[in-house]
């Protein structure tokens, strides 16, 4: 999304990729991410989502391709517990969009719940799901288009700031550019600064996907984006893309990791335990066996906010990593500010409470 949105700027980006875009092992793997103006701690947050949804539009117009499935969003809980509440108060405080649904409501509506008698729904009318793959490929293509130049295989080993602009390394070959925007994800750390090396960690998330019953249940058109949280279990998940299967994985799971490129693929048994008990407990029109699951890395930081700004000490160097596995609903927005920081530093500006500097 950096380099889309450079490219709009500037005729002369340059894009490196590990691999190559939308790779399976990579941190939007797994078909769709959820879009949600309203969660808890929306409120600082808000004016990068707003503009992310115009952006993901923009996206759309612009390739051609569908990438915002829009069919709304719910958020569930117990109408007095932890959650509900703390998630009325964030949504208050920014002035999203959005109904509360009660218990007769919720069954109605959306009878694929099962409820407790004391949970409700909270209903975002904006919310739906990003088909992952289609907004990183196209994005790539629309900024290739613009004139930007990717280059796939060519991990990044080396990020270095010099008398004359920074110097990017990569295997047996160098460049030297005016600035530099470090989205690398899990692998970022080495390409931090040894300052912020021990404020951010990789992580491990699991997705697992459930065979429907009646795979009409769950259709887009029926079924929106969910978040479920009562006392002591907790899921989310997206309609049915395949006619036949439904994500549903456990929320709020994710596991450090030692090395992005060595991740657990499968389910220990605990976690099949804990994600089949809870499916088996959310949806009795879901078959309680996972059918597919899979893992990809993530990079956190440990006040869980991300790194989107300068590097510490530095007006060539722009970090946009550690989105601590909420990134990708904004990715376009963060995208849009990170290009803004590096073409236009006199005029552009991070949100205060994202700056790397917090930690130096």
């Amino acid at each position: 999304m950096a380099l889309w949105q450079a490219s709009t700027i500037c005729s002369s980006v340059l894009g490196f990729e590990a691999r190559t875009p939308a790779h399976p092992r990579t941190a939007v793997g797994g078909d769709t991410r959820l879009f949600r103006m309203t969660y808890r701690g929306t409120d600082p947050y808000y004016p990068i989502l707003q503009q992310s949804l115009q952006l993901w539009g923009q996206l759309e117009e612009e390739s051609g391709r569908a990438i915002l499935g829009r069919c709304g969003g719910l958020s569930i809980g117990h109408r007095d517990g932890r959650y509900i509440p703390a998630l009325l108060e964030s949504i208050r405080a920014c002035g999203a969009d959005h109904d509360v649904l009660d218990h007769d409501q919720m069954r109605q509506r959306y009878p694929q719940h099962n409820l407790d008698p004391d949970e409700v729904g909270v209903w975002d009318p904006h919310a739906g799901y990003l088909k992952t793959d289609t907004a990183v490929l196209s994005a790539v293509e629309c900024a290739e288009k613009h004139g930007a130049t990717v280059l796939t295989d060519s991990p990044v080993t080396a990020v270095t700031e010099t008398d004359d602009g920074v110097r990017v390394e990569s295997a047996d070959r160098s460049w030297t550019v005016d600035r530099v925007i470090v989205t690398g994800g899990a692998w970022a750390t080495r390409l931090l600064p040894e300052r912020l090396r021990e404020n951010v960690y990789p992580t491990r998330i699991l997705l697992t996907w459930f065979e429907a019953r009646d795979p009409e249940l769950f259709a887009p058109e029926v079924f929106p984006i969910f978040i479920h949280i009562a006392q002591g279990t907790s899921m989310y998940g997206a309609p049915s893309l395949d006619g036949t299967t439904v994500k549903a994985s456990l929320d709020g799971r994710a596991g450090r990791a030692h090395d992005p490129d060595d991740l657990l693929r499968v389910p220990t048994e605990a976690e099949m335990t804990e994600v089949r008990q809870t499916a088996a407990s959310y949806f009795p029109d879901l078959i309680p066996y996972v059918v597919r699951a899979d893992t990809y890395p993530d990079l956190y930081t440990t006040d869980g906010i991300p790194l989107l700004g300068f590097a510490p000490g530095s007006r060539r160097i722009v970090l946009a990593t550690g989105f601590s596995g909420a990134g990708f609903k904004m990715a376009s927005g963060f995208g849009a500010i990170a290009a803004s920081l590096a073409l236009d530093p006199d005029r552009a500006a991070a949100p205060s409470f994202t700056d790397p500097a917090r930690f130096a």
